[in-house]
């Protein structure tokens, strides 16, 4: 599968899913681009499936009937997501072009400043 990371995807994921093609927004030189725009360039561009972390980009854009599958990770941090890397990979395999997925991939759950302990 070709598969697209958007900007805020680990790059390291990429080392756990050598049997896809992966480019990323910043490879295809793509980094800034609008979601719409960038919509468009990854049709033109033939992906089969477009990775992101950006939970609001269904509520923005048009997803559905594309064609490709666009997936949304519900975490993006590295050591969050890493336990995760089988989902995410049996997610890229069984997806299916016009549709979208949310990836339960954990949360990242910010560390609390205990000064004085």
């Amino acid at each position: 599968m070709k598969v697209l990371f958007d900007e805020d995807v680990p790059a390291k994921l990429a080392r756990s899913l050598l049997q896809h093609e992966i480019h990323t927004v910043v490879s295809m030189q793509w980094g800034g681009i609008k979601n719409g725009e960038l919509l468009t360039l990854i049709e033109r561009e033939r992906f089969d499936v477009f990775l992101t972390g950006d939970k609001n980009m269904g509520n923005q854009q048009r997803l559905e009937g594309r064609p490709f599958a666009v997936l949304i990770m519900s975490a993006i941090n590295w050591p969050v997501i890493k336990p995760h890397i089988q989902k995410i990979s049996a997610a890229i395999e069984e997806s299916e072009s016009g549709t979208v997925k949310m990836i339960d991939c954990g949360a990242f759950i910010p560390r609390v400043n205990r000064q004085g302990e």
